[in-house]
């Protein structure tokens, strides 16, 4: 059994050479990308057996999608689904003032379908962490009541539950999302959570620090990993909270650093470290990510801790 157990959808991203425009390319680069899967791989690459929980259509490009994650070295245990869709989505890549940009073409996809009892439970109790985040319970209403019930099964059976906040406004409203993940927070241990969403949705006041603390004080979280873009993260642990710099990188892709730093973050907890630590492992793997094409954080542990090297002159013990 893997020490990590993620749950969500994994999407197959496809992406024009280049810069070029959707409307006009010839060809289309295909990867896949999903928040769980995501952090399943970064977790995966720094020592930590993981598997990724999910629905996919019974047809080749929900193959395709197992396919590539388990030859980034995760386990995959999936619903294969007769009915329902692989969802997709379609990147462009351009640099100011154009912008990346992102078209979702998620609508019907079999995931969104899932019911707790047709998920793997003894995966989730078993594993020493379960993870999933705020994407999953936003792509249906059924994906609401699952999120819940994996949550509480987690919880129940002593495994250790991360959650990231991950809020989307093109899935649904703030209001909507404060609703809906507030709920979930009992059954939470480890909250991570942007800062603009700790304001924007949760309605929270306060610098990065403040927030955490409001959050870990008021909630029964474990920890609290608050976010902050290029100005790093703050994570509240034990009433202490415990500051992280953003380390500095040649950006060649965005997409998925948090949750490499959120893989990162989980798999040195998960051998022992403590918070600092797994803060300095987690900046340093979203730092290399940003370096790398795709969703997901092909790393390795040595590259982390040379990165570590050139930044503290040694990595934390």
């Amino acid at each position: 059994m893997s020490d990590l157990v993620t749950f969500g959808e994994t999407m197959l991203r496809l992406t024009p050479p280049g810069n070029d425009r959707l409307e006009r390319t010839d060809t289309l680069e295909i990867r896949v990308g999903g928040a769980e899967s995501n952090v399943a791989v970064a977790a995966n690459r720094l020592g930590v057996d993981a598997t990724w929980l999910s629905k996919v259509p019974d047809n080749p490009l929900g193959r395709r999608v197992v396919r590539e994650l388990e030859g980034y070295g995760i386990e995959t245990n999936v619903v294969w689904a007769d009915e329902g869709r692989q969802g997709t989505y379609y990147v462009e890549r351009a640099g100011a003032p154009r912008g990346t940009s992102v078209v979702y073409d998620r609508e019907g996809a079999a995931v969104t379908t899932t019911r707790a009892q047709e998920v793997d439970f003894e995966a989730i109790q078993n594993a020493r962490v379960f993870f999933t985040s705020g994407i999953t319970p936003a792509l249906s209403d059924t994906l609401r009541e699952t999120t819940t019930n994996l949550l509480k099964a987690a919880k129940q059976g002593g495994t250790t539950t991360v959650f990231d906040f991950n809020y989307r406004r093109k899935l649904w409203s703030p209001s909507a999302a404060r609703q809906t993940l507030s709920s979930l927070f009992p059954g939470i241990d480890v909250l991570v959570i942007a800062a603009r969403d700790a304001r924007n949705v949760l309605g929270l006041e306060g610098d990065s620090r403040q927030l955490a603390h409001k959050l870990g004080s008021t909630h029964d979280f474990r920890t609290v990993v608050v976010t902050r873009g290029a100005e790093g993260a703050v994570a509240w642990h034990d009433t202490v909270v415990h500051e992280q710099p953003a380390i500095e990188t040649d950006t060649v892709s965005r997409i998925g650093t948090g949750d490499a730093f959120t893989g990162a973050f989980v798999a040195r907890r998960l051998v022992g470290e403590d918070v600092p630590t797994a803060l300095e492992y987690a900046a340093a793997t979203a730092a290399l990510k940003r370096t790398i094409p795709g969703d997901v954080a092909l790393v390795s542990k040595a590259e982390v801790e040379g990165v570590l090297e050139e930044e503290t002159g040694g990595v934390s013990r």
